[in-house]
């Protein structure tokens, strides 16, 4: 088991999920999705990441954004700050790719 960070001291995941990720109605969901998949990606990476699963709807806004004590990182700061917790950056990412799948498909088959 990996020792878990104070959550003062754990990294940001702001995930921006667009409406149209949900379908041609997704907007219309797209808030219930995030509460959803903020609950189910809870324990990925628990030990280093607090979770902010909101919906894009600023397109200037990019889909993903780290921070640490509220201040933005940069994707290279971001990528070093899980490096030393022996964490791969572009692992975390695939892996919340293939998860954010699974959950649209999961949420939207009860809808």
């Amino acid at each position: 088991m990996k020792t878990e960070l104070p959550q003062e001291k754990k990294i940001t995941a702001e995930c921006r999920v667009e409406g149209g990720c949900l379908g041609p109605v997704g907007d219309d969901y797209v808030d219930g999705f995030c509460n959803f998949a903020k609950d189910e990606l809870a324990f990925v990476y628990a030990h280093i990441v607090n979770w902010q699963i909101v919906p894009r709807r600023d397109k200037s806004l990019s889909e993903m954004q780290y921070k640490v004590a509220n201040k933005n990182l940069s994707k290279n700061q971001a990528k070093k700050y899980f490096e030393l917790f022996g964490e791969d950056i572009n692992e975390f990412e695939s892996l919340l790719d293939d998860k954010l799948i699974a959950l649209i498909e999961q949420y939207m088959s009860k809808q």
